[in-house]
Protein backbone atom coordinates (compact mmCIF):
# COMPACT_ATOMS: atom_id res chain seq x y z
CA UNK A 1 0.00 0.00 0.00
CA UNK A 2 1.55 3.41 -0.90
CA UNK A 3 0.45 5.96 1.26
CA UNK A 4 0.67 9.96 -0.12
CA UNK A 5 0.51 13.05 1.35
CA UNK A 6 1.26 16.60 -0.37
CA UNK A 7 2.15 19.43 2.73
CA UNK A 8 3.00 23.07 2.10
CA UNK A 9 6.61 24.77 2.63
CA UNK A 10 7.51 27.88 2.76
CA UNK A 11 8.80 26.92 -1.05
CA UNK A 12 6.02 25.60 -1.80
CA UNK A 13 3.93 22.08 -1.54
CA UNK A 14 5.70 18.81 -1.46
CA UNK A 15 4.46 15.54 -2.07
CA UNK A 16 5.93 12.64 0.09
CA UNK A 17 5.32 8.83 -0.62
CA UNK A 18 6.10 5.98 1.15
CA UNK A 19 5.60 2.28 0.73
CA UNK A 20 4.97 1.73 4.37
CA UNK A 21 9.23 0.82 4.22
CA UNK A 22 10.13 3.61 2.98
CA UNK A 23 10.05 7.00 1.40
CA UNK A 24 9.38 6.55 -2.49
CA UNK A 25 8.98 9.76 -3.78
CA UNK A 26 9.07 13.51 -2.44
CA UNK A 27 8.98 16.25 -4.48
CA UNK A 28 7.76 19.60 -5.30
CA UNK A 29 4.41 20.10 -6.93
CA UNK A 30 1.91 22.51 -7.90
CA UNK A 31 -1.01 19.81 -6.18
CA UNK A 32 -2.97 20.86 -3.17
CA UNK A 33 -3.54 18.27 -0.56
CA UNK A 34 -7.07 16.83 -0.90
CA UNK A 35 -7.55 14.61 2.30
CA UNK A 36 -10.06 12.71 1.17
CA UNK A 37 -8.20 10.63 -1.29
CA UNK A 38 -4.35 11.37 -0.05
CA UNK A 39 -3.37 8.77 2.91
CA UNK A 40 -0.90 10.54 5.55
CA UNK A 41 1.58 7.80 7.24
CA UNK A 42 4.22 8.18 10.22
CA UNK A 43 6.97 7.78 7.62
CA UNK A 44 5.52 11.03 5.47
CA UNK A 45 5.17 12.55 8.50
CA UNK A 46 8.34 12.44 9.58
CA UNK A 47 9.95 13.24 6.55
CA UNK A 48 8.01 16.34 5.92
CA UNK A 49 9.56 17.23 9.82
CA UNK A 50 12.88 16.59 8.21
CA UNK A 51 12.28 18.60 5.47
CA UNK A 52 10.96 21.46 7.59
CA UNK A 53 14.20 20.85 10.05
CA UNK A 54 16.25 20.80 6.78
CA UNK A 55 14.36 24.53 5.58
CA UNK A 56 15.05 26.17 9.24
CA UNK A 57 18.82 24.71 9.06
CA UNK A 58 18.88 22.58 11.70
CA UNK A 59 19.30 19.09 10.01
CA UNK A 60 21.89 18.52 6.74
CA UNK A 61 21.52 14.44 6.99
CA UNK A 62 18.32 12.49 6.62
CA UNK A 63 17.43 9.71 8.91
CA UNK A 64 14.37 8.56 7.29
CA UNK A 65 14.63 5.69 4.45
CA UNK A 66 14.44 5.92 1.17
CA UNK A 67 14.19 3.57 -2.11
CA UNK A 68 13.75 5.44 -5.00
CA UNK A 69 12.76 3.40 -8.36
CA UNK A 70 15.24 3.54 -11.35
CA UNK A 71 17.33 2.37 -13.71
CA UNK A 72 20.68 0.63 -12.57
CA UNK A 73 22.44 3.72 -14.11
CA UNK A 74 20.05 6.42 -12.87
CA UNK A 75 20.82 4.95 -8.84
CA UNK A 76 24.46 5.08 -9.72
CA UNK A 77 23.73 9.28 -10.47
CA UNK A 78 21.47 9.35 -7.73
CA UNK A 79 23.72 7.74 -5.54
CA UNK A 80 27.04 10.43 -6.48
CA UNK A 81 24.50 12.79 -6.21
CA UNK A 82 24.17 12.08 -2.31
CA UNK A 83 28.24 12.40 -2.01
CA UNK A 84 28.05 16.14 -3.07
CA UNK A 85 28.51 17.72 0.17
CA UNK A 86 25.99 19.98 1.88
CA UNK A 87 26.90 23.96 0.64
CA UNK A 88 28.50 22.48 -2.19
CA UNK A 89 28.08 22.34 -5.93
CA UNK A 90 28.65 19.78 -8.82
CA UNK A 91 28.41 19.87 -12.75
CA UNK A 92 26.95 17.44 -15.02
CA UNK A 93 30.12 16.47 -15.81
CA UNK A 94 31.76 15.94 -12.44
CA UNK A 95 28.76 13.55 -11.66
CA UNK A 96 29.47 12.01 -15.10
CA UNK A 97 33.64 11.61 -13.87
CA UNK A 98 32.14 10.36 -10.43
CA UNK A 99 30.06 7.60 -11.94
CA UNK A 100 33.13 6.60 -14.23
CA UNK A 101 31.59 8.08 -17.57
CA UNK A 102 32.95 10.84 -18.11
CA UNK A 103 30.93 11.10 -21.89
CA UNK A 104 27.56 10.54 -19.97
CA UNK A 105 27.00 14.15 -19.04
CA UNK A 106 23.80 14.37 -21.01
CA UNK A 107 22.24 11.14 -19.52
CA UNK A 108 23.63 12.64 -16.37
CA UNK A 109 21.05 15.26 -16.76
CA UNK A 110 18.20 13.22 -17.70
CA UNK A 111 19.24 10.45 -14.50
CA UNK A 112 19.16 14.47 -12.13
CA UNK A 113 15.67 14.90 -14.08
CA UNK A 114 14.27 12.12 -13.03
CA UNK A 115 14.94 11.90 -9.57
CA UNK A 116 11.98 10.89 -7.53
CA UNK A 117 13.21 11.88 -4.32
CA UNK A 118 14.52 15.92 -4.03
CA UNK A 119 16.38 17.51 -1.62
CA UNK A 120 17.44 14.07 -0.05
CA UNK A 121 19.04 12.84 -3.11
CA UNK A 122 20.71 16.58 -3.84
CA UNK A 123 19.76 16.88 -7.46
CA UNK A 124 19.81 20.65 -6.20
CA UNK A 125 23.26 20.97 -5.99
CA UNK A 126 24.28 19.91 -9.63
CA UNK A 127 24.99 22.92 -11.79
CA UNK A 128 26.28 23.49 -15.34
CA UNK A 129 30.37 23.45 -16.04
CA UNK A 130 30.42 27.48 -15.65
CA UNK A 131 28.30 27.58 -12.35
CA UNK A 132 25.32 28.55 -13.68
CA UNK A 133 21.76 27.65 -12.33
CA UNK A 134 20.30 25.15 -14.98
CA UNK A 135 17.13 22.69 -14.60
CA UNK A 136 15.25 21.63 -11.41
CA UNK A 137 11.92 20.23 -11.39
CA UNK A 138 11.05 22.04 -8.44
CA UNK A 139 11.47 25.32 -10.65
CA UNK A 140 15.36 27.48 -10.57
CA UNK A 141 13.69 29.70 -8.05
CA UNK A 142 13.39 26.99 -5.66
CA UNK A 143 17.38 25.32 -6.58
CA UNK A 144 18.53 29.38 -6.02
CA UNK A 145 16.43 29.34 -2.63
CA UNK A 146 18.16 25.64 -1.60
CA UNK A 147 21.27 26.91 -2.63
CA UNK A 148 21.15 29.81 -0.64
CA UNK A 149 20.22 28.13 2.29
CA UNK A 150 22.98 25.90 2.38
CA UNK A 151 25.78 28.41 1.75
CA UNK A 152 24.15 30.59 4.55
CA UNK A 153 23.83 27.67 7.21
CA UNK A 154 27.13 26.06 5.65
CA UNK A 155 28.69 29.81 7.16
CA UNK A 156 27.41 29.20 10.73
Amino acid sequence: MINKFIYETKLGNILICDNGKAIIELKFTKEKCVPQIMRESTLTKKAYNEIIEFFEGKRKVFDFPIEPSGTEFQKKVWNALREIPYGETRSYKDIAIAIGNEKAVRAVGGANNKNPVHIVVPCHRVVGIKGDLVGYAGGIDVKKELLKLESEMKMK
